[in-house]
């Protein structure tokens, strides 16, 4: 596959210059780059490498020169982050998964497939399941009964949609993520020390061995449109009512979303986080790589939570946080750099306590 420079970018709303009709085949970083590669040199210090390999195109930053660079032909985008997005997308090879039913699936025969969705070996479709127009289920896939995907869903290998889930358009799950398992919820016949420890706050009463008896989940997974699931991340179904994932939100890989979350329109979900049952995330949230946060409250639209933020407690909309408990970063930052002071504190009040014992000595 190759596309000219020119091609390339219209594709991006980009400008092009030189030797626009160059046919390109792959994308490479400078000092990897090939004569038949795009070099991404976007900045200056990417561009310092393009010597170190053999490109003759690249994409470059407004004003760059790219003539004195040795370039035949440049690409020069309005945003150069932005602009990776289409232009991975006119690159990518894709998975070479067929087109069509792969014989060795097993397709349940009230399931409803568009004339154009292709199955993967070894997928297994369900009863009364329904999967839109354009969508691909990767080989070894498990879709159950009653379960509804919209068109041009994407499932990579190993994915598994549990019943009755209820999925948009333009879906797109990683290998081995898993929608719609049981939630965790457990109970026991007497009051549990977890219960008395949450009730007291760590002044825990002496209790009995106690025994666990599951909470089965009755609810599913409800997901909007343009989602995406990272790789082994697992979002359980609800207790009762289901568990909620609005638009255009994207997960990273090994993400947990317990029962009865409901999360809102284009949050980000970073690796590791795991939300707890019954917690609120509004909209645009980003939850840094291993955020934890507690079940039973509720996260403000626009929220940033910084790596391994613990949330205990309610976070007001707008909030950026950071550490454990979480506290507004600028206020943990502060805390930090306190902390690291305190050695120096500890030698200053141990000299004052010496210099004020040899004083009464005298």
């Amino acid at each position: 596959m190759s596309h000219s420079i020119k091609d390339i970018a219209a594709a991006l709303g980009a400008q092009a210059f030189g030797a626009v009709d160059r046919l390109i085949t792959s994308v490479q970083e400078p000092a990897r780059a090939g004569p038949d590669d795009l070099a991404l040199a976007m900045d200056v210090k990417y561009a310092e490498s393009l010597s170190s390999g053999k490109a003759r195109a690249a994409m470059v930053w407004e004003g760059a020169d790219w003539e004195a660079m040795g370039l035949d032909a440049a690409i020069i985008p309005k945003r150069a982050r932005f602009a990776m997005a289409p232009l991975t997308a006119l690159m990518d090879q894709g998975q070479g998964f067929g087109a069509g039913i792969h014989p060795s699936a097993v397709i349940d025969p009230s399931a409803e497939l568009a004339d154009d969705v292709s199955v993967g070996p070894l997928a297994v479709i369900g009863p009364r399941a329904k999967i839109g127009a354009g969508s691909v289920i990767g080989p070894q896939c498990y879709i159950g009964m009653d379960v509804t995907i919209g068109k041009d869903a994407y499932l990579r290998e190993q994915v598994s949609i549990g019943a009755r889930v209820r999925i948009g358009e333009r879906f797109i799950a990683q290998p081995g993520a898993k929608i719609g398992g049981d939630g965790f919820s457990f109970t026991s016949a007497e009051k549990s020390g977890i219960e008395a420890v949450r009730e007291s706050l760590g002044d825990q009463q002496e209790t009995e061995a106690q025994l666990w008896t599951r909470i089965h989940s009755l609810g599913s997974v409800v997901i909007g449109n343009d989602v995406e699931i990272g790789a082994i991340t697992t979002v359980d179904s609800g207790t009762i009512r289901d568990t909620v994932i609005g638009d255009g939100c994207k997960f990273d890989n090994m993400a947990q979303i317990g029962h009865n979350v409901r999360i809102g329109r284009d949050c980000m979900i970073c690796g590791h986080v795991a939300v707890a049952g019954s917690t609120v995330v509004g909209n645009n949230v980003v939850l840094g790589g291993m955020t934890g946060v507690t079940d039973n409250i509720f996260i403000g639209d626009r929220v940033i939570t910084g790596g391994a933020t613990k949330i205990l407690s309610n976070v007001p909309a707008g909030r950026v946080m950071l550490g454990y408990p979480a506290t507004q970063m600028d206020k943990q930052l502060e805390i930090y750099k306190l902390i690291r002071r305190l050695p120096r504190l500890f030698r200053d009040v141990t000299a004052l306590k010496n210099q004020t014992s040899d004083d009464s000595k005298d």
